[in-house]
């Protein structure tokens, strides 16, 4: 029951993730900084499309998609569509792999230590969700701040 309720989640704020995008009125904002912004919406959207593509895509699903977190923060001017297609394509592999997953495999153990101490699966696709969501909303002040 779990599993299709994470589901649904990732892909109501993957899609919300995508719409944040969509509504720069301004692509070139999206690139945007401040001084006191110091990550850009397009750096934080790479970031959490780095983020599942890695802990979920690979980890979870074998994918063979390798990470690289250091250009997720230092590429620039990505543009909206390109950004657009790398969202869609991580709600998918999210939703393939975790359609995949039974109840059973989201209580053992997540593969990686990630923190200090193991936990299970699904504490940790909670938690996954949880960062997705706190960046969603930082990209949702970012637009709202600085898409002049």
């Amino acid at each position: 029951m779990i599993t299709a309720s994470l589901r649904s989640l990732y892909s109501r704020d993957l899609n919300k993730l995508k719409t944040e995008i969509e509504s720069y009125q301004n692509e070139g904002s999206i690139w945007k900084t401040d001084q006191n912004i110091a990550n850009s919406a397009g750096n934080l959207c790479l970031h959490l499309v780095g983020n599942l593509n890695h802990f979920v895509g690979t980890v979870l699903g074998n994918t063979g998609y390798v990470r690289k977190r250091d250009l997720e923060f230092s590429l620039k001017d990505i543009p909206r569509a390109e950004l657009i297609e790398k969202v869609q394509a991580t709600a998918i592999t999210v939703d393939t792999v975790l359609s995949r997953l039974s109840e059973d495999d989201l209580k053992k153990e997540y593969p990686l230590v990630v923190f200090e101490s193991t936990m299970t699966t699904d504490y940790f696709l909670i938690h996954l969700i949880a960062h997705l969501d706190y960046h969603l909303g930082q990209i949702n002040y970012h637009r709202r701040l600085l898409d002049i």
